[in-house]
């Protein structure tokens, strides 16, 4: 029977997230500088075909579940190609995306044909005028449009706040709001503090306990609803509403107990959590020769070193945390 990928803390791991590409339509302020990443060169990015075997071994060894990311997979050339290829893997239960909305909306039929079970569209203003400002692009119409069509799809809808102090937290009701009558899952997430420039100085820390509060005032009978293992989010409900809403606790870093997760940046480097940076560089492992059988050991000898919590990764660390979310894959 083929070895499972189990760390040293019993945690088995059953979820790849693998960002395609690290270039964005975007320029979100939390997540890159105003002038943009460095971009890498295309040929140190990942090929089509050498993601697509790194997902296969790692399926082989129990991955049953992957999140395709970037900066935006559908800026990349040929993505809907990749993500039919990927669907040919039988071992794979479910394919997911997080997207930024603002190109998917033409590939939507192709994509409901394919093991794509849910959609991640990051959306962090309802108004207009202030998306403009959050991502330096306007493109809120577009966006919008995707939410409504993605809603009447067939695929499962969660929206990604993220939750800036100063930015758009007077908007926390208004997204539980439309969960009332829309069929989504919104999700606040804790800022991180990664755009590429160190660490963000924040005046008000939105953390989990404040996001909570500030829902519990405008909602006095929301619901608690159960969290299914190795769940980023704690869930929650208005009754009688269509859809829900979650808190990422990303920043506060309380959800690493029973993570179940590993991260694949788009130029092949490995890692183990989002605070680490970064175990080993499959790409030139593969591109050096590596055979299948010496992919798995790899995997099996880099996992079984997965730090117990976000914070044993970033004491680990060995540079100071300066790369934006974009070229970390999201």
């Amino acid at each position: 029977m083929e070895a499972k990928l189990v760390d040293n803390f019993g945690r088995q791991i059953t979820y790849l997230r693998l960002a395609v590409t690290d270039r964005c339509n975007l320029r979100c302020q939390y997540c890159m500088p105003a002038e943009g990443i460095e971009i890498v060169d295309r040929k140190a990015l990942l090929t089509y075909k050498e993601m697509y075997r790194i997902t296969r071994v790692l399926s082989e060894l129990g991955v049953n579940k992957v999140r395709l990311t970037g900066g935006e997979p559908f800026v990349r050339k040929d993505f809907m190609n990749f993500l039919e290829m990927l669907d040919f893997n039988d071992l794979l239960d479910e394919i997911n995306i997080t997207t930024n909305g603002g190109l998917i909306s033409k590939h939507l039929e192709r994509i409901e044909k394919l093991k794509v079970k849910s959609i991640n569209l990051s959306l962090d203003s309802l108004h207009r005028e202030r998306f403009k400002t959050i991502t330096r692009r306007d493109e809120f119409d577009k966006v919008y449009k995707a939410l409504e069509e993605l809603e009447k799809s067939k695929l499962n809808l969660k929206l990604n706040v993220v939750v800036q102090s100063g930015i758009n937290t007077d908007e926390i009701v208004d997204f539980v709001a439309l969960t009332k009558y829309k069929d989504i899952s919104v999700r606040f997430i804790e800022e991180m503090p990664f755009n590429g420039v160190g660490q963000k100085q924040t005046s008000e820390v939105w953390d989990y306990t404040k996001i909570l509060n500030e829902i519990n005032e405008a909602f006095s009978d929301i619901e608690k609803l159960e969290d299914k293992k190795s769940s980023t989010s704690r869930n929650f409900k208005i009754p009688n509403s269509k859809g829900s809403f979650g808190i990422i606790p990303a920043f506060t870093r309380t959800i690493c107990g029973d993570c179940n997760r590993i991260r694949i940046t788009s130029t092949g480097m490995f890692k183990n959590c989002l605070f680490d940076d970064g175990v080993f560089n499959i790409r030139d492992f593969i591109r050096e020769g590596a055979s299948n059988g010496e992919l798995k050991e790899l995997f099996l000898s880099i996992v079984a070193k997965k730090p117990k919590n976000g914070f044993v990764a970033e004491a680990q660390r060995k540079s100071e945390v300066s790369e934006s979310m974009s070229s970390i894959g999201g």
